[in-house]
């Protein structure tokens, strides 16, 4: 992840991100760059990395799919993005002209890179783009080393090591190109003249007829202008082209997050997938498998077990999620413990020190302080005051069909195993609900409510059963014969 740390040595750059591609290979009615890694979609790592890296100008090109994207980009980012519209696509040369032609003229640097590479961070950014103040005059672009260079355009240098060209995949002319390890991956810094020139420059002399934003190198030598190389590590650049490299760049980017937490103080076991977007706090401990999706805000050591999915939730300092509890939109206090195998959707508010255990479901209910619900129970829309437990099997019967009624229990109420509250009901402060119960009114407080039907016990009638049952098993198998 990256932190924001704006930079004034950018404050003259505009970033150009290209982002109007189709991504066939993505095999997708979306996007590729709305495609997501870690909860985000690749276009925000992209933005968010130019802006962490100070760029002024922030202006993303987008072609295919232009109101999706730009609809995300706007409502993300608001007016620190503008936008340029490539009409028709015709190579990333043409989308980097159709991005320049909306740049501010008082910038006097250019850098461009892809929308679909999410493991760039400002650094990289700036580690390409800073080098103009000491070469103002050169093309500044990243390179680095793959052992499998397949897909990607080849870095070719003449017998002096200089930089003469970037061939792409579909253009390579030998065995010994093919063979080149070296590999661009897609970020470019020069001036603004530079960029003007270069960019009218380009023809569409390749296998694809497009316009290839590559070919501003062969412009660059043609012109006698120096072109500089910054080796940046492999992991952070790569690109996505289809859903292979999204799965690799989403578990590197698990990785990265995982790792920022850790060294924050929290232990996240191998495996835990964290969104971009979570906070964890100090002495936290993840457990395998577990995942953290949306803006969830873990407080400070809350110990979260194997295998449960927390989603858009807030989970209160030292308490305890057991293992596979899945919780979404959701507000869980300190001390609070959850599971085994507890269910809590949306808007339950769980309280300080509850308790909502084994196969427990909640929805739109609030559990008061020190209030448990352990075994076997299903609360939706519900109220429940402080210091009340409810037994195993009790049922919230909160639907009638056509629309949702409020249960509201007060503090210090029992309820007793396999009671059913058919809802809008209220239970009184203090009151008990003997097992068995089906509540259909209000239950004054202190009050004792039982609801069952009246036991009979027949004496010597079980073996009358018994012997029933033998005859028609009997029966059954002589027609079966």
């Amino acid at each position: 992840m990256t932190i924001s740390t704006a930079n004034k040595q950018l404050d003259k750059t505009t970033a150009l991100i290209l982002a109007a591609g189709q991504g066939t290979r993505m095999q997708s009615e979306t996007s590729k760059v709305l495609h997501e890694i870690a909860g985000r979609p690749l276009i925000y790592y992209s933005i968010r990395a130019a802006l962490d890296a100070g760029c002024k100008d922030v202006v993303v090109v987008v072609g295919h799919a232009k109101e999706q994207v730009a609809r995300y980009v706007v409502e993300m980012f608001g007016e620190q993005v503008r936008m340029a519209v490539q009409s028709i696509q015709k190579g990333t040369g043409d989308a980097a002209a159709a991005g320049l032609a909306a740049v501010d003229g008082d910038n006097k640097n250019i850098v461009v890179f892809y929308g679909d590479a999410p493991l760039i961070v400002a650094d990289n950014i700036r580690a390409v783009t800073l080098a103009l103040e000491a070469a103002p005059s050169s093309l500044h672009l990243a390179t680095c080393t793959l052992d499998d260079p397949t897909g990607y355009g080849r870095i070719i240098r003449n017998s002096t090591s200089s930089i003469v060209a970037i061939r792409e995949q579909r253009d390579l002319r030998s065995s010994e190109e093919a063979n080149i390890r070296e590999i661009n991956p897609g970020i470019y810094a020069a001036s603004l003249e530079f960029f003007r020139a270069a960019l009218a420059s380009l023809k569409p002399t390749n296998a694809q007829g497009e316009l290839y934003l590559t070919d501003i190198v062969t412009f660059a030598v043609a012109n006698h202008q120096p072109v500089v190389s910054i080796s940046l590590p492999t992991d952070v650049l790569l690109g996505v082209n289809d859903r292979v490299q999204l799965a690799d760049a989403e578990g590197k980017m698990f990785s990265r997050i995982a790792n920022h937490w850790r060294r924050f103080g929290a232990t996240i076991s191998t495996g835990a997938m964290i969104d971009d977007a979570v906070r964890i706090g100090r002495d936290c401990v993840i457990g395998p498998g577990v995942i953290l999706r949306g803006e969830t805000v873990i407080g400070s050591q809350v110990r979260i077990d194997v295998g449960c999915v927390v989603t858009n939730t807030k989970i209160g300092d030292a308490s305890l999620l057991k293992p596979y509890t899945v919780i979404g939109n959701s507000i869980v206090d300190k001390y609070a413990q959850l599971g085994p195998f507890s269910h809590i959707r949306p808007d339950t508010n769980i309280g300080e020190g509850a308790h909502i255990g084994n196969f427990v479901e909640t929805k739109k209910t609030t559990m008061g302080a020190g209030s448990k619900a352990n075994h076997l129970a299903y609360l939706g829309d519900g109220i429940v005051g402080e210091r009340t437990n409810i037994g195993a099997g009790t049922i919230f019967c909160n639907y009638d069909g056509t629309r949702k009624h409020l249960t509201t229990i007060e503090s210090d109420v029992f309820i007793g195993s396999d009671s059913q509250i058919v809802a809008p009901v209220r239970i009184g402060a203090g009151a008990y609900v003997a097992t068995g119960t089906t509540v259909v009114k209000d239950v004054p407080a202190d009050a004792l409510a039982i609801g069952r039907v009246r036991q009979e016990n027949k004496e010597g009638y079980a073996e009358r059963i018994r012997q029933r049952n033998r005859s028609a098993k009997g029966s059954s198998g002589a027609q079966g014969q």
